[in-house]
């Protein structure tokens, strides 16, 4: 009797340990790291009620600043070119590419977002599980970044009470752009209009050498775009024109949301971030 208790005290101990092992391989193979990358005059501080959301379901996130952006040292006349604006998150995908631990990466962008983060797809295309743009600009190896920046800028509506600065006079192109009060109008009005900052300006020379995509880099790692039902900012004609012509992999609307849908609905922004992230586990 005494010897089949131990026999039996033995397998049980075994299958204890093979499902503790079952249990911890499901929960790393669950665990992403969602980096946020937020858009024109914001920063990390933007993503603030989404980043609760994803720490509390047990995954890594990063919201950081771009250059002169949140709480990032530079001042918009100190960066001198978009390299310089998107360094911050190459830094940072080198540092994690260098680090011991791999891990899966999820790059979400929003609107501007949209070119930092096509960079780091083209860069870092191994890293990264799924690129998702949220009512973002993106550029593609048959889309010219610059092409569609203007394609953007031509068609949206009226600029109400944005603001651009010409510090190198007014017979030149403008070098910073913020928004205004009216154009901002939300329920997280006042904590952008505290902590919003101007937005360097670049030439269509300088954005077309720094974002030049390939179908062998950028193309080999899958995009979702998020459409913003409500949104006010990127207009639908060129964002159909945009999907048309730089066809993602899914395409998901959020009924009831502004252009920032992370603030509007951080919620089923969350929910439907997380249906994306089973799909790559």
């Amino acid at each position: 009797m005494k010897r089949k208790l131990l026999v039996l005290l033995f397998f049980l101990v075994i299958i204890f340990l093979v499902e503790a092992k079952i249990v911890k391989a499901e929960n790393t193979k669950r665990s992403k790291h969602f980096v946020l990358v937020h858009g024109s005059c914001h920063g990390g501080w933007s993503w603030y009620k989404l980043v609760s959301l994803i720490k509390s379901s047990g995954h890594r996130v990063t919201a950081l600043d771009l250059a002169s952006s949140g709480v990032d040292p530079l001042r918009a006349s100190e960066v001198g070119s978009m390299y310089d604006y998107l360094r911050p998150l190459m830094d940072f995908m080198e540092g994690v590419g260098g680090s011991s631990k791999r891990e899966s990466i999820i790059m979400v962008g929003h609107s501007l977002g949209g070119l930092a983060i096509s960079k780091a797809m083209e860069e870092f295309p191994l890293m990264i599980d799924v690129a998702i743009f949220v009512t973002a600009l993106m550029p593609g190896p048959s889309l010219n970044v610059s092409t569609l920046y203007h394609q953007s800028l031509k068609s949206s509506d009226a600029q109400m009470d944005n603001h651009y600065t010409y510090d190198n006079g007014p017979n030149n192109p403008p070098t910073t752009f913020i928004f205004g009060k009216s154009f901002l109008a939300s329920k997280d009005l006042e904590l952008a209009i505290m902590l919003m900052r101007p937005l360097p300006l670049f030439s269509d020379e300088d954005m077309s050498k720094e974002l030049t995509l390939s179908e062998d880099k950028y193309g080999s790692v899958d995009r979702v775009y998020i459409i913003s039902e409500k949104d006010k900012v990127m207009n639908k004609d060129v964002e159909a024109w945009m999907l048309i012509n730089n066809q993602p992999n899914y395409v998901i609307t959020i009924n009831g949301s502004d252009h920032m849908v992370m603030m509007s609905k951080p919620i089923s922004l969350w929910n439907h971030l997380q249906n994306i992230t089973n799909k790559y586990n």
